[in-house]
């Protein structure tokens, strides 16, 4: 991985991320492809209309199914998917802790049961890059032990110290892999945790960002706190980060976190939230969010955002797209999911922008001032 910062603006950065299928301007958002697959879209769709650098695709559900053995044989991802820029793919642990009943966590790993059909599985350091060797993703996420919160200061303590002591175990296997030709194009990044406790994320970013990692993830929000403490969380914790690798704020969020988050110095993102409230009826534009459900666009011939240039705003009204919502028509999911994914990576697009021309406060008070309206 090549890592470059472009241009900075207080503490956003504009930057460029190479790996070997893409170059990634950041910052970025990465459309999330749960099981191999945006939801409703393919890979046309996002080659055509969304054109994104980089997607995720999930450890925990590809390594059940189809299998990752079967996705390796298969061409890997990028092969089996046929989107040929690059991927990231998470540990998988965050679906084992929040989809399996019974999860067990010990010094080795986590014990969980498979959402599908109820079979035993054990996650390690050691398998869980095994698994993302296979699937052949050119950024791979080392299993962390995440808490819920609110959380006690013991277990916070305990999540830190056994993320740390995986993160050793996960770069040494990384590191010797890579001597024996595995995983020579793969980069690996390690996940920050500690809950919004400030002497804890301390502690676990200086001990992980001392790590041979080719970048860092700060884990473990967006998970029913406060957005502010959320934004703090971040703040304090980014100033620990190596400035010349990529930061990456996992599972985040709305198009106002994005905003904040970036100002904070954050680089990359994900979060399912254009791709799920795109079916379930909320559309998110320049002048805010829009439920295309409401009665009040039965009879509405303008299109969605007058400033939006992706093909459902260029081609159909806000009429049509509540028709198609109401009739549960499959078409919507797609239409409905392109825009507000494209409305995201626009997004993105215009803070990069904004940062190399050193107007990211006016960038910011002008996002903030059009939801108002």
């Amino acid at each position: 991985m090549d890592f470059q910062i472009d241009k900075t603006d207080g503490k956003a950065r504009a930057c460029t991320i190479t790996t070997a299928h893409s170059t990634i301007q950041t910052p970025v958002f990465m459309p999330v492809g749960t099981v191999g697959a945006v939801k409703s879209l393919d890979a046309t769709d996002l080659s055509t209309h969304i054109k994104p650098s980089i997607i995720l695709a999930n450890t925990y559900h590809l390594y059940l199914r189809p299998t990752d053995r079967v996705i390796n044989k298969m061409g890997k991802l990028h092969g089996f998917t046929k989107f040929p820029k690059s991927f990231l793919t998470d540990s998988g642990g965050f679906q084992a802790f929040s989809l399996s009943d019974n999860v067990k966590i010990d010094e080795g790993g986590i014990t969980f049961r498979s959402h599908i059909d109820g079979s035993s599985h054990y996650f390690t350091p050691k398998k869980v890059i095994d698994i993302q060797n296979n699937l052949g993703s050119d950024i791979m996420m080392i299993l962390d032990d995440l808490v819920a919160l609110p959380a006690t200061q013991e277990r916070i303590k305990a999540s830190i110290e056994r993320t740390t002591s995986w993160a050793k175990e996960s770069i040494e296997y990384h590191r010797e892999n890579q001597k024996q030709g595995i995983g020579l194009t793969q980069n690996i990044f390690a996940i920050i945790q500690g809950g919004t406790d400030r002497a804890f994320r301390e502690k676990s970013a200086k001990e992980l960002c001392a790590l041979d990692y080719d970048g860092f993830a700060i884990g473990g929000l967006s998970v029913g706190e406060a957005n502010q403490d959320m934004y703090d969380t971040v703040e304090w914790t980014t100033q620990f980060m190596p400035k010349e690798k990529p930061r990456y704020l996992m599972g985040v969020g709305t198009p106002e976190d994005l905003v904040e988050n970036v100002e904070r110095g954050v680089d990359m993102f994900d979060c399912v939230m254009p791709t799920r409230n795109a079916r379930n009826g909320t559309l998110f534009t320049s002048y805010g969010k829009v439920n295309i459900k409401s009665a009040r666009y039965k009879e509405d011939n303008e299109s969605l955002d007058t400033e939006c240039d992706c093909m459902v705003c260029k081609t159909y009204s806000k009429a049509y797209l509540s028709h198609l919502y109401r009739a549960k028509e499959l078409t919507y999911f797609r239409l409905g999911t392109i825009h507000n994914l494209h409305y995201y990576l626009n997004l993105m697009k215009e803070m990069r922008q904004a940062i190399i021309q050193n107007r990211f406060k006016e960038f910011k008070t002008e996002f903030y001032r059009k939801r108002e309206k």
